[in-house]
């Protein structure tokens, strides 16, 4: 075929196209507009289209079982150092298996690995609320139930990670991260107040219950998926060389070892803030479970609205610049929450801190995905996870005791300092995260 013949055929292709456009429905232009590089994009992909509700559902499940079981803890033991244990419990599995893991979901077949741990979880859930409802949840039983799930867990997040980008490659990857994102941060924001709710009308065993039938939701939307999700041959050298090789990758990429770094000290002095919701609740703000419930979702809120525009503002500003803006509002915001002795002063800060918390914490999720070819994907975002899930129980139970020898609102203090503190140091030396700008969703590796 000749270059004028070509040159014709795709001007064919575009009239086409532009007379199927006028002749569409509105409902159906207004859906191409919001689907074609807007800002739901991503659900022009038939598959994340179903994945998306399944997985809403099952995490708002996950956010009244976490509501509950946090305040089930303050309850039995009233000690903060108790909660951040409970934390600390559903996360150690993180610290542990997660390098195994994010081997294991690019060697694995990923949508049968994630639906294998859900089921898992499933069990898990059922099996606290059959043992709280027989009166057998002691602080032990829900350590060991709480890390059993949590080893479940493990092995089901580089998977999920790294499936979202299979099923929208290319210039939607962003915005399938982000919308993820929501998903998950709208049933923080729904979660916590249903938990609420539930403690106050039917008990913590309900809880429990909502949570293992939530999996049922996203357990279906797997089985639905046409997307080929295979795993790769066993790598030469076996499973410890093939962790290395992304050790290896991390360590020798300064723009990679920087953006994992501040996500750990954001991860430790930070989002263990959720820690000590029950504490701010309870001893400072004088609140009850519904209390607690709110202050929990209302972070969830500000993740929700901040997650639609996080696609616009990277068309127009680099992601080193989104991840310094939003660190320095997160430190900020936690410094004034600490300080906030008015109930809903104290709401109106969550929503800020869970926008820019989602905006820093998406941001670098992509910058680390955007930048490896798909068979690293699950071992890069198993590091991901270990920074991120596996620093935050540790700063949960650090940051907990520190409020059980000073105070809540101290505790609050220090992390917010030190997280302002980084902030002023990665906008003060430009040069820590320069190379970590990418060129735009138009360029991310497929």
């Amino acid at each position: 075929m000749g270059e004028d013949e070509a040159e014709n055929r795709e001007e064919k292709i575009t009239v086409e196209e532009l007379e199927a456009d006028v002749s569409a429905p509105t409902t159906t232009l207004i859906g191409r507009t919001l689907f074609k590089g807007g800002v739901l994009s991503a659900f022009g992909h038939r598959d994340f289209r179903i994945l998306w509700p399944g997985a809403l559902l099952s995490n708002i499940g996950t956010w009244v079982h976490m509501t509950a079981l946090l305040w089930f803890v303050k309850e039995l033991t009233n000690s903060d150092a108790w909660v951040g244990a409970a934390n600390f419990a559903n996360f150690i599995p993180v610290l542990i298996f997660v390098l195994l893991s994010g081997s294991l979901a690019d060697r694995l077949n990923r949508k049968k690995l994630i639906i294998v741990t859900q089921v898992a979880m499933m069990l898990g859930a059922f099996a606290l609320g059959i043992c709280t409802s027989l009166g057998w949840a002691s602080l032990g039983v829900i350590m060991c139930l709480t890390a059993f799930m949590g080893v479940a867990f493990v092995f089901n997040f580089p998977a999920w990670r790294a499936i979202v980008t299979d099923l929208c490659p290319g210039k939607d990857m962003l915005n399938a991260v982000v919308l993820d994102a929501a998903q998950f941060n709208m049933a923080r924001f729904i979660g916590p107040a249903l938990g609420a709710i539930i403690l106050n009308v039917w008990g913590i065993a309900a809880a429990f219950y909502v949570n293992g039938f939530s999996f049922l939701a996203v357990i279906g939307a797997l089985l639905l998926l046409k997307t080929e999700t295979p795993g790769h041959p066993v790598p030469v050298g076996g499973t410890g060389r093939h962790i290395a090789e992304v050790l290896k990758y991390a360590w020798t990429n300064k723009w990679a070892r920087n953006v994992l770094i501040i996500l750990g000290v954001t991860a430790f002095f930070g989002l263990p803030f959720v820690v000590l919701l029950p504490a701010v609740a309870k001893d400072i703000l004088g609140r009850g479970a519904a209390g607690f419930g709110l202050l929990m979702g209302f972070t969830g809120l500000g993740a929700v609205i901040a997650a639609p525009l996080v696609t616009l503002i990277n068309r127009r500003i680099s992601e080193s610049e989104i991840i310094k803006g939003s660190a320095l509002c997160a430190g900020l915001l936690l410094v004034f929450f600490s300080l906030s002795r008015t109930y809903w002063l104290s709401l109106m800060i969550s929503i800020g801190l869970g926008a820019s918390y989602l905006t820093m914490c998406a941001t670098i999720n992509t910058v680390l995905q955007s930048r490896v070819s798909r068979d690293m994907r699950g071992r890069i975002m198993s590091l991901y996870i270990l920074v991120f899930q596996g620093v935050f129980p540790i700063g949960g139970l650090v940051m907990g005791f520190l409020a059980d020898v000073r105070s809540a609102p101290f505790s609050l203090f220090v992390g917010g300092a030190v997280c302002f503190a980084m902030a002023v140091v990665i906008t003060a030396f430009p040069s820590l995260l320069r190379d970590a700008v990418t060129d735009n969703v138009n360029n991310y590796a497929g």
